[in-house]
């Protein structure tokens, strides 16, 4: 059975962009997989964090992936910083990736923007704590983005040089799991934005833990054109908001956009609004309430996570001893 290696940032509660474009699939892989997920909280200090603000939405980011079905029973969810592993493996790392494959990598380029010489160092080579992360657990499959295949292909430069350089076949290769039809939610003010935690507007975005009126008020005010929905599909192509809204009522009920059209086609959005904020309400009423089920204890919570990191511990701890081994390190016991 392929170990599947999934993190997330902890951005707090996740939006229905983050549930339809990554945490559905994630339900989806634990019935045929062994499976670690991970709230990444070391990544997100590559840029500075609020500390309590951090603490908060690392609980909030467990909690609503454990709403959306991640089972930590059947396979293992923790946070990162919880599991020593993750940066010792990174330092090693560090001394074997080579600065020309960093520099290549376009992410730090997109989010240090003009100004790279005060970006910190931790955002230059998260990389190689990202290829840290799954090797620390001999995964071989990460379910991803098209976006993060970069970061994928260099944890494989990393793997395969170092055992190259130290004479064994100790790493695997990892495979991206990149969904064939992943939903791609884009902002409801925007249709050519995607919808993100970032933006400054709540009303671009509707949060899991949104309540009914919420959901029902920022869809009747999303951004829209006067015309009535289309027959075919090809007519939405110069209409990106009028397109996002029809993918996520596709999305949400496992329908094509086609379908979608053949059921709305002519009608206008007074129609069409009402059903989708219904759709999106329906779904998303049991994860609200499970995520606020569990927010409400937080001490049970941070135990369940501490326990899900001894469990993923005991897999990176003997990976990590022989790693150290390998480069020539002598045991710390």
């Amino acid at each position: 059975m392929a170990r599947v290696f999934s993190g997330i940032q902890p951005s707090g509660v996740p939006t229905l962009g983050n549930y339809l474009g990554a945490i559905r699939n994630w339900v989806a892989l634990q019935d045929a997989h062994d499976c670690l997920f991970c709230v990444v909280d070391l990544h997100a200090i590559t840029v500075w964090q609020d500390p309590s603000g951090l603490r908060q939405a690392t609980r909030e980011m467990a909690a609503s992936v454990m709403a959306c079905g991640i089972d930590p029973a059947r396979h293992i969810l923790f946070h990162q910083s919880a599991v020593p592993a993750h940066a010792e493996l990174a330092w090693i790392f560090n001394c074997v990736a080579r600065l020309g494959w960093l520099n290549r990598m376009t992410q730090f380029k997109d989010k240090s923007g003009k100004d790279r010489e005060a970006a910190s160092a931790g955002l230059y080579v998260y990389p190689n704590l990202m290829a840290a992360d799954i090797l620390a657990y001999h995964a071989t499959l990460v379910p991803v983005g098209d976006d993060q295949r970069q970061h994928i292909e260099l944890a494989n430069d990393i793997a395969q040089k170092f055992n190259h350089d130290y004479g064994r076949e100790f790493f695997p290769l990892i495979e991206a799991a990149i969904p064939v039809t992943s939903a791609r939610v884009m902002s409801l003010r925007d249709g050519t934005r995607k919808m993100s935690k970032s933006d400054p507007s709540d009303q671009s975005r509707i949060n899991l833990t949104d309540d009914t009126d919420s959901i029902v008020q920022k869809i009747r005010k999303a951004k829209t054109d006067p015309a009535p929905l289309p027959e075919t599909l090809a007519e939405l192509e110069a209409r990106p908001e009028a397109r996002n809204l029809v993918g996520i009522y596709a999305a949400l009920t496992e329908a094509t956009p086609e379908d979608v059209l053949r059921r709305f086609a002519g009608q206008g959005f007074g129609q069409f609004k009402p059903a989708l904020a219904e759709c999106v309400a329906e779904t998303l009423r049991p994860i609200r309430a499970e995520t606020l089920r569990l927010m409400a204890d937080t001490t049970a919570l941070d135990a369940g996570l501490r326990a899900g990191a001894a469990r993923a511990a005991a897999i990176a701890e003997p990976i990590l001893r022989e790693t150290q081994a390998l480069v020539g390190l002598l045991p710390a016991r």
